[in-house]
């Protein structure tokens, strides 16, 4: 069962996950291809390999296995898949070396989008 990313990775998008994918299945949005798309990470699902590497390397906490998703994230199951058929406008992530947040930050960061973990 494939992983997804969340809305909890957006405005973050730290690239962790992708380091740690042995089949770089982790991609973001490029060009002008931005329009109508959060500012995030995408798995695609038609690629993960379900080697559970990604969740615990996302500082963010915002990976999930699919039947793991929150109710609150459950749309976000179907953006990830969506990619597939959009996967012109997508590309790998480009592994970018980011500061670790903090409890407190990803605290902020789910009561931003409603979620308790």
């Amino acid at each position: 069962m494939p992983y997804i990313i969340t809305a909890l990775c957006t405005d973050c998008k730290d690239t962790a996950c992708a380091d740690v994918c042995p089949v770089e299945c982790i991609y973001e949005v490029k060009g002008t291809a931005k329009d109508g798309w959060r500012n995030q990470l995408y798995i695609n699902p038609d690629e993960c390999i379900d080697c559970t590497n990604c969740e615990p390397a996302c500082p963010w906490k915002a990976i999930f296995e699919e039947d793991q998703v929150p109710a609150i994230f459950a749309d976000d199951i179907k953006l990830n898949k969506d990619i597939v058929d959009l996967i012109d406008d997508f590309a790998v992530a480009k592994i970018t070396k980011t500061h670790q947040p903090t409890k407190d930050q990803v605290a902020a960061n789910n009561a931003k989008h409603d979620y308790t973990p």
